[in-house]
């Protein structure tokens, strides 16, 4: 029963995050031609000199990070971003011909960024995603010392450099002050990809789920020995660090574990150092 309810969260959570992230798209940034980061980005501002809708855009130029995502990252995560990115893709369909909420560019950006913050959000919540762009950020981090956070934030620095000199630099400069507000309430959401987060589980069996962590999310981990103070038992404490696409797939893997677990779950604001992550 916690399996299927957990299941029927994170599927309530893709659909109204991609369909709140979508209504933000269609009504507040493409009519005043902000631009998000990312593929969505990108297929925002090609859908300016093509006569292919958006959302045709956006699945066609996510479509090589999805293989790349069944390839290198876990199943579950590939088939929720399938769900979120076609969903969020015909929904900006839907939200194309509805009368525009606001022609007024402060509004745009506010209310703009705060909605596509609470969409993608509640799509990262429910261990999927809607821009590409995130999976190579998280399979970079996994082999670089460059964090996700610095990945994403050159890619769509990039892309705001672009919308500002193809259309003008006011509107880069708008975009970029939308990203600002809607990563602002992803952070709310869901931990933002500035931060890291550190894991610490005890259980009866640390060598087999620390395998499990390597072998799934490429993490190795430190292992330290402690006792029960009831049981007088002795315990295996496991400690590692993560990122935040990786959170809702470690927690796939602990409520699958067949031994016990008890984990807590912590905020890391700065890491200084290295560790070893798999190939």
């Amino acid at each position: 029963m916690k399996e299927k309810k957990s299941k029927l969260i994170s599927f309530v959570e893709l659909t109204i995050g991609a369909i709140v992230a979508a209504f933000a798209i269609e009504e507040f940034l493409v009519p005043n031609n902000i631009f998000d980061g990312g593929v969505t980005g990108i297929s925002m501002i090609v859908a300016n000199f093509t006569p292919v809708p958006l959302g045709v855009l956006i699945v066609l130029i996510n479509a090589p990070f999805v293989v790349l995502a069944f390839r290198r990252m876990g199943h579950q995560l590939v088939f929720s971003m399938i769900y979120a990115i076609v969903l969020f893709s015909i929904m900006t369909g839907v939200f194309e011909p509805v009368e525009n909420a606001t022609d007024q560019m402060i509004l745009a950006i506010t209310y703009g960024g705060v909605l596509l913050g609470l969409g993608v959000g509640l799509v990262l919540r429910g261990g999927g995603c809607l821009d590409g762009t995130e999976v190579v950020a998280v399979i970079l981090n996994r082999n670089l010392s460059v964090s996700t956070g610095q990945i994403i934030l050159i890619f769509n620095v990039f892309i705001f450099a672009v919308a500002g000199f193809v259309f003008d630099v006011d509107r880069g400069m708008y975009s970029l002050l939308m990203y600002f507000i809607s990563s602002k309430v992803i952070d709310v959401v869901e931990i933002g990809f500035e931060s890291a987060k550190s894991v610490m589980v005890i259980t009866d069996d640390g060598r087999k789920l620390a395998d499990e962590i390597y072998k799934k999310l490429g993490r190795t981990v430190t292992f330290m020995r402690g006792e029960g103070l009831v049981s007088n038992n002795e315990k295996d404490v496991l400690y590692c660090v993560v990122t935040r696409a990786e959170i809702h797939e470690l927690k796939e893997l602990l409520r699958d574990f067949p031994g016990s677990t008890f984990t807590t779950i912590s905020e890391v604001s700065e890491i200084v150092g290295s560790h070893i992550k798999s190939n």
